[in-house]
């Protein structure tokens, strides 16, 4: 990816310049990222999880090449170039498989880097960080480094032989969890510099040994911690001063930025504040979805005043009813009381409703509450009361009048805080 490696060149040699990931399958989300990028006169880089898109279709049911069609499809509708829309794979390895042996995992983690590079994915996150079944816990940072030179290998010929632009990649083993974490926080720690050395000299000395000193000059970032994350209620947000040092040590190192992962519900000037820190490529997914689920819980609120619970298409209720029905996506984390346990369905910020708008009855009853109000528009006052910068919008002549757009129009929101951090000056 020749425009990234750019990126970096331009942020190494001083410009605050920096890109966000979207990570999110969600195809509203798509949409607006994809707008956006057009309006903007920008790229958009999406990224897919291992347990997302995978070659059994993860939890979206889709491979790397129906994740990247479906993809294609949606920019053509909104007229944006392909060659704009820049494809990620994120936490490549074993993630999805660590029930199984190593041996067994990693058979299965080269056939997913393999799928992803063939279906034209070109930044490469490889995640071996994670025990598999009989390894020890947790692994030491040269089998990580090994297994993810062994990936790099995979993916590099799989390039080799489908042609296109080179891959780049992005390495590092103090990785936070997917989607937020679990837990409260308590004590988060900063990666420190000496770990970003270790880290770097061990994958160094793993790709010279597996003769893939090319791909590591195009192994652009490392994955860190610089002391942002939330979990299901509470955000630690980003402090300068306690990621000094290692923003410092990143300066030294030629070709390479941080990669900062978890970086949902930061306050905007925070995002401009990791971007000048160096945490050049932020990471951003269920504060998207978060922003799509508010706007549509607004919606169905409007709608039941408007219309009445009778004529209503009910979504929340449907929601809650199949979110119990189906407790798979949720029950290992949301704990408590009956109430909590609710509220965490429903409020979370790590955002597990995210899983549950493919299900048929859920799709149903979104299309039923965007019928009911595009039939029946609810006036402006009930708009304002629930979506008053979508009402504000509105009435200023810069807003559709269909519902669908407000949601749209909400979830751009999240996307311009990350736009202005990594544009600054319209650059």
């Amino acid at each position: 990816m020749q425009q990234l490696l750019q990126l970096v060149e331009q942020h190494k040699a001083g410009m605050p310049v920096g890109i966000f990931s979207v990570c999110s399958a969600h195809p509203w989300v798509l949409k607006a990222a994809l707008r956006q990028a057009k309006a903007r006169g920008t790229p958009v880089l999406v990224e897919a999880t291992s347990n997302q898109v995978n070659q059994f279709g993860g939890y979206t049911g889709q491979t790397a090449a129906q994740f990247r069609d479906a993809l294609w499809r949606l920019a053509d509708e909104v007229g944006l170039a392909r060659d704009r829309v820049w494809l990620g794979g994120d936490h490549l390895g074993p993630n999805a498989w660590q029930d199984r042996p190593a041996q067994e995992a990693m058979a299965l983690a080269e056939t997913l880097i393999d799928d992803y590079v063939r279906a034209g994915f070109r930044k490469i996150h490889l995640d071996c960080s994670m025990s598999c079944a009989g390894d020890p816990a947790p692994l030491g940072d040269a089998t990580v480094a090994e297994r993810a030179a062994r990936l790099c290998a995979v993916a590099e010929r799989a390039w080799a032989q489908s042609g296109g632009e080179a891959p780049v990649y992005v390495i590092g083993t103090e990785v936070p969890v997917p989607g937020g974490a679990q837990e409260a926080q308590a004590g988060l720690q900063v990666t420190t510099p000496q770990a970003v050395a270790q880290t770097l000299e061990t994958h160094r000395i793993a790709w010279q040994k597996a003769e893939l000193n090319d791909a590591w000059q195009r192994t652009i970032a490392l994955v860190v911690q610089p002391g942002v994350e939330f979990d299901h209620h509470s955000v630690e947000h980003y402090q300068p001063q306690r990621a000094d040092a290692l923003s410092h040590f990143i300066e030294r190192q030629p070709g390479m930025i941080y990669e900062a992962h978890s970086t949902d519900y930061q306050p905007p000037q925070a995002y401009r504040q990791l971007v000048r820190d160096h945490f050049a490529i932020l990471k951003v997914g269920p504060a998207l979805t978060f922003a799509l689920r508010e706007a549509l819980f607004a919606l169905d609120r409007i709608e039941r005043e408007w219309l009445g619970e009778r004529q209503s298409a009910q979504l929340c209720a449907t929601l809650e009813q199949v979110m119990r029905e189906q407790p798979q996506q949720w029950s290992r984390y949301y704990h408590g009381t009956p109430h909590q346990q609710y509220l965490d369905r429903h409020y979370s910020l790590s955002d597990r409703v995210r899983y549950y708008w493919p299900q048929p009855q859920v799709q149903q009853a979104v299309d039923g509450l965007l019928d009911n109000l595009r039939r029946s528009p609810a006036p402006l006052a009930l708009l304002s009361q629930y979506l008053p910068d979508q009402a504000r919008a509105l009435n200023a002549g810069e807003l559709s009048a269909d519902p669908q757009e407000w949601v749209l129009h909400k979830v751009t929101q999240v996307l311009d805080d990350y736009h202005v951090a990594c544009y600054p000056e319209g650059r």
